[in-house]
């Protein structure tokens, strides 16, 4: 039986910080739903999905706290008759947002989750949770959500993140652990890009966007999402890095590999670890297709951010840790494949995680967590690196 739970994703709350002051130790409102309502709907569903006269019993639901900050996650145990035998199994359910609470994205498609890790299990050795029932009506606990099995293993932390001096697993690692999370990581997402447009129908994960090639498509969705989520309140700087964007755009094919699987949201803080090794790779909405250099510019670059971050904070981090060129020498030692060069890459990942920020921080100020600037780019955390890219200072101290 396969189970999950992660045993390092504490959060702390803090008092109310201004935008783009994120305090390290912060809060950040991810649901107001009421798990122990959740989990009643939940068990009187689960009694259709299970054999007859099961009667299950949904107990111990809980929210994880620390990491995620669009679908909902809930936590809980189930107890039922099968056979004539009591059976007691953990889950977890999977939650559309609450879109009406400024949700992080425009639309969820659950069901493109539940599929893309279907596929992912059933083609690879990466190793994703068994998932079992996908429920598109609503009305059952409010949104649509799917349900899969738990795995134990322990998740490097967001809040705080794992780059800070707080007791956490991965800052009091030894060097050689770390090498071999790292290594470990790169090679399941060495194994979620063995599934391509070759060997599977992804149309599913296609944008329905101008653009000859799968990057020049997964740009065109970004862009869009850029206009919806700064509406007519602009910004200059996320308007010049999308300019920058498009100006740079590399050749798919010549200067990154071609279409497959991309994960979207591809970083460790989205995996679980039994001691070092991958055993659980979660978090699939931001699924699409697109070079494999995407997904490792994301899986640096968030980890640069919490570097950046925590620098900020006159503490060290992990300066070793997650470079790009070690990241990219790991890529080919377990893929057999030679990354292109991830400087593009890594400035798509800060400059959409830009839009993202300045979303979260709209959720947050919603929660009355942070006060609305008159400057709307001081929602986005990491503005001064986004600065430092387009004018070219950022890259020298990472070799690009």
């Amino acid at each position: 039986m396969t189970e999950a739970t992660s045993t390092d994703t504490t959060a702390s709350a803090t008092d109310e910080v201004p935008a783009g002051q994120m305090a390290p130790n912060g809060h950040i409102t991810t649901t107001t739903r009421d798990s122990a309502e959740l989990g009643r709907r939940i068990g009187t569903w689960l009694a259709g999905k299970l054999p007859a006269g099961a009667e299950p019993e949904v107990c111990e639901v809980l929210k994880p706290e620390g990491n995620g900050m669009s679908s909902e996650t809930l936590l809980f145990t189930a107890r039922w008759t099968e056979g004539g035998a009591p059976t007691e199994r953990r889950f977890v359910a999977r939650i559309e947002p609450e879109l009406d609470k400024i949700p992080v994205f425009p639309t969820y498609d659950l069901q493109l989750q539940f599929d893309v890790m279907r596929i992912v299990g059933e083609a690879t050795d990466v190793p994703v949770p068994e998932t079992l029932w996908y429920e598109a009506d609503p009305a059952v606990i409010g949104a649509p959500f799917f349900v899969m099995a738990r795995i134990d293993g322990r998740v490097p932390r967001d809040v705080l993140p794992y780059t800070f001096p707080d007791p956490n697993w991965v800052l009091d690692a030894s060097a050689e652990e770390r090498a071999h999370l790292q290594q470990s990581a790169v090679t399941a997402l060495a194994g979620v890009h063995e599934v391509t447009v070759d060997t599977h129908d992804l149309g599913f994960l296609a944008y329905d966007l101008p653009g000859e090639t799968s990057i020049e498509r997964h740009l065109a969705w970004w862009d869009g999402y850029h206009d919806w989520v700064v509406g007519d309140e602009r910004s200059q700087l996320l308007d010049d890095c999308f300019t920058w964007l498009r100006a740079n755009l590399p050749v798919e094919g010549v200067d990154c590999s071609g279409p497959r699987l991309s994960w979207g949201d591809a970083r460790i803080g989205n995996m679980m670890f039994d001691g070092f090794d991958v055993n659980a790779v979660l978090d699939w909405e931001m699924a699409a297709i697109g070079p494999a250099e995407i997904d490792l510019g994301w899986m640096t670059y968030l980890h640069l951010f919490f570097q950046d971050l925590t620098t900020s904070y006159d503490a060290p981090g992990l300066p070793d840790f997650m470079r790009p060129a070690e990241v990219a020498a790991a890529y080919e030692a377990a893929s057999g494949r030679t990354p292109g060069n991830l400087k593009w890459h890594i400035a798509y990942a800060a400059m959409r995680h830009g839009v993202i920020m300045r979303r979260v921080t709209e959720r947050s100020v919603l929660f009355g967590e942070a006060v609305r600037p008159a400057d709307l780019d001081e929602m986005i955390i990491h503005r001064s690196t986004l600065v430092a890219m387009l004018d070219g200072s950022y890259w020298p101290a990472l070799g690009l």
